[in-house]
């Protein structure tokens, strides 16, 4: 990306205010990158954590799967999920704060004794899948913003600071050698008004 400047002072004072903002403003961009890392890790060691043990939660109820077909599905529903949003790094993330079921009503005399542990094991397989999807999901939206972050450091580090700064070294440069011009310029004015006064 080529920065496109003029040689006057002018263009001077602006390479040098853009290239202050965006010194200034790497530090801070560099500290978001990491705290972003850090919490990506965070939310995949959980989100890991949710998916052992969903899979156990599975295995642990394996020996039920002869009795599932007696299950009735419309015995338990989410009836919604409560979720709340938080900030991280400047990045709005989805939490889960509950997931409410609405459970219909059976005959305890009527029905296998086991149902009622069968709809705590679905309310806790349930719960724990849908955590572990807004782990997913949290993970996601943080490597998206670690990653735009990134791009913005490596824009800043390689690109732009590095351009601005070659932009005030030409426009310096350009200003000496015409600053050296004009005062040689000056000096053979006077030395021929000098030679002609004295002829």
């Amino acid at each position: 990306m080529a920065i496109k400047f003029q040689y006057n002072k002018t263009s001077l004072g602006d390479m040098d205010k853009q290239l202050k903002m965006r010194t200034r403003a790497l530090p801070t961009i560099k500290s978001k990158e990491s705290a972003l890392r850090l919490e990506v890790k965070k939310a995949k060691d959980e989100a890991t954590e949710y998916g052992e043990r969903l899979q156990r939660l599975i295995a642990r109820y394996d020996y039920m799967v002869a009795l599932w077909g007696e299950f009735d599905p419309e015995l338990l529903q989410v009836a919604d999920v409560r979720m709340t949003i938080s900030k991280i790094a400047g990045v709005r993330i989805p939490l889960l704060e509950e997931v409410i079921f609405t459970e219909k009503p059976y005959d305890l005399f009527s029905s296998p004794a086991w149902i009622a542990d069968g709809i705590a094991a679905l309310k806790e397989l349930a719960e724990t899948g849908l955590r572990r999807e807004f782990m997913n999901r949290k993970m996601e939206l943080l490597d998206h913003a670690r990653k735009k972050t990134t791009q913005k450091v490596n824009l800043y580090e390689k690109v732009q600071i590095p351009g601005y700064q070659e932009a005030i070294l030409k426009i310096k440069r350009f200003l000496e050698d015409e600053e050296n011009l004009s005062k040689s310029s000056q000096k053979i004015v006077k030395t021929r008004q000098e030679q002609q006064a004295q002829s």
